[in-house]
């Protein structure tokens, strides 16, 4: 049976992370990748860009012309208090689906405290957790992790 997991793809991918005061996931299908990859492409991550102020004005635009969010199966952001919803949501939804193989990325800062939580659930061979930082750059789950990144950071400046 592992084995046979090992083989299978992917079914969902949950994203955690967070930013300065704010706190958000996403849930991505295997089936939307393909639709989401195109409209990322020019997504980078935040701290790299030289011209933030332009790069986060591009990236608006381009995510409410693609309608990119209505690719996600889920999305939510709330303030980083609020961190124990978000992480109650994302555990819900991973004991509902617990026939299917999930890939979660949780932030360096929130990795602990999310798997101590994450532990209470009994059969959690199929998640594969890790942490924010050692996802491989340019690898298909780095991409898919800069959505998240990049609508937080849209979050946060617009305050």
């Amino acid at each position: 049976m592992k084995q046979d997991r090992q083989k299978r793809k992917i079914d969902y991918y949950i994203y955690i992370d967070y930013s300065a005061e704010l706190i958000g996931y996403n849930i991505i299908e295997n089936e939307k990748i393909c639709l989401i990859l195109p409209k990322i492409a020019k997504f980078r991550h935040y701290k790299e860009e030289r011209h933030k102020k332009i790069y986060l004005l591009k990236i608006k635009r381009e995510i409410r012309n693609s309608n990119l969010t209505s690719l996600l199966l889920r999305q939510k952001i709330k303030r980083i208090k609020d961190n124990i919803s978000i992480f109650l949501e994302v555990i819900e939804f991973v004991k509902k689906h617990d026939n299917c193989l999930i890939f979660l990325s949780v932030d360096n800062n929130q990795f602990d405290a999310f798997t101590k939580l994450l532990e209470m659930i009994p059969h959690k061979e199929h998640i594969k957790a890790v942490k924010e930082s050692d996802l491989k750059r340019r690898s298909l789950e780095y991409q898919l992790s800069l959505i998240i990144d990049t609508i937080l950071n849209l979050e946060r400046l617009s305050k």
